[in-house]
């Protein structure tokens, strides 16, 4: 374990740089554009056009990083989001935000293909799952480090947008002096909807109603904290706890799937977490206490349903198409997440702030209908033939990130 965190040590340091401006990042611009007056609509575009920069660069980087190579490429990324940090706390205005929002998408996906394609080559058949671990380790950490930062600061001032850019600028160092190799090219995304439905018609469409649900929780959560009056810190904690409660909750999740048909599993998750926003919704608590306790639930059942989604339509594909299949479900997932920001922010604006849970309650409760009612038309895959839960990333994963994942079809050592 510590020889392969040594080879990769590097590589994970540019990564925490890069995940932790990332997250203070994310956090700062819907506080600081709600503070400023900025419609709610405005801020979940926000989040519509990170996600369509973040698509965008899956489909483009990697014919950018083969020209160029590697080393050029990602200063490049990582320079465009240093400069778009610092210009969006020059420009304090919503539509100059949402284009540069979409940069920080494309530069950012950029970089973490990059990142991923270096560990992808220095992981062997015998730590491919170390590195793995070690990686995910590092994002979940460094973006709550990130978030929380906001607790010890004033949003209404240039600052955070300063310490982006040192942190994204940071991210720099350990790859420029970095001794790996460069890695092989970039594999280009290829995105076949038809296959992706006939294997598997819960996940086609689980995961870009998951992604409506992630996306607009993910971008507005933010601004529904500052809506109920909870402070910035407490605001920040609630953002982190949702992702940390998905994270710790995979394996229970996950583990429940393997022993039983995992359309149900999905169906329960989805349901609970429809029962949770929709009580958030009726409720409209302004306790601080509440609001933390019932988003933490929130989350911890909202942030495991793409990685049972993912499970569930890998039962049915060949081992050898695991890149594949795993990475048109996170494209589709993508997509998702452009739109659940705008219909969030339609309801927070028309409704009610609480309205962004009656959006995300409606897309879990279809996910749930949809997959009981595929239930009754497709056999469950036998246990005996199905591959164990593994933890799948989402945010901020990218089709190079899936390929570290022990399930996909490892390099020769």
């Amino acid at each position: 374990m510590f020889r392969s965190f040594v080879q990769v040590f590097a590589l994970l340091c540019g990564t925490s740089f890069l995940v932790m401006a990332s997250g203070l990042h994310g956090l700062l611009l819907p506080l600081r554009g709600g503070a400023e007056g900025f419609s709610t609509t405005s801020l979940g575009l926000l989040g519509t056009a990170w996600a369509g920069g973040f698509i965008t660069a899956c489909l483009l980087a990697p014919r950018l990083v083969r020209r160029v190579g590697h080393v050029r490429a990602f200063s490049a990324f990582a320079a465009i989001a240093a400069i778009v940090a610092l210009m969006t706390g020059i420009l304090v205005q919503a539509t100059a935000w949402i284009a540069l929002r979409a940069l920080t998408g494309f530069a950012m996906a950029g970089a973490y293909m990059v990142i991923e394609s270096w560990l992808n080559e220095r992981a062997t058949n015998a730590n491919r799952g170390q590195i793995f671990g070690l990686y995910m380790v590092v994002n979940f950490a460094s973006i709550t480090a990130g978030q929380m930062m906001i607790g010890f600061g004033d949003v209404h001032n240039g600052t955070f947008f300063m310490l982006t850019g040192v942190l994204f600028c940071l991210a720099l160092i350990p790859t420029a002096i970095s001794t790996a190799s460069s890695p092989k090219p970039l594999t280009e995304v290829q995105l076949d909807l038809k296959a992706l439905y006939r294997n598997s018609p819960v996940a086609f469409v689980g995961c870009m109603l998951i992604g409506v649900a992630n996306g607009a929780f993910g971008t507005l959560g933010a601004v529904y904290g500052a809506a109920t009056g909870i402070t910035t810190t407490e605001i920040a904690l609630m953002m982190s706890a949702s992702v940390m409660g998905g994270a710790l909750m995979q394996i229970p999740v996950g583990r429940m799937s393997d022993r039983t048909d995992r359309r149900y599993v999905l169906a329960f998750v989805a349901g609970a977490a429809a029962i949770i926003g929709m009580l958030i919704f009726l409720i409209g608590s302004r306790q601080a206490t509440v609001i933390l306790f019932m988003t933490a639930i929130y989350g911890g059942l909202a942030y495991t349903l793409y990685p049972v989604a993912v499970a569930h339509a890998n039962d049915y594909s060949d081992s050898q198409n695991f890149v594949k299949v795993t990475g048109g479900l996170l494209l589709l997932y993508g997509f998702g997440t452009m739109v659940g920001p705008i219909l969030g922010a339609w309801a927070m604006e028309y409704v009610a702030p609480e309205g962004l849970f009656a959006i995300t309650a409606l897309a879990h409760v279809s996910i749930m209908t949809h997959a009981i009612i595929r239930s009754r038309m497709r056999a469950a895959m036998p246990i005996a033939m199905r591959d164990n839960f593994q933890t799948v990333p989402s945010e901020r994963a990218t089709p190079e990130g899936i390929k570290l994942d022990p399930r996909a079809e490892a390099q020769p050592d």
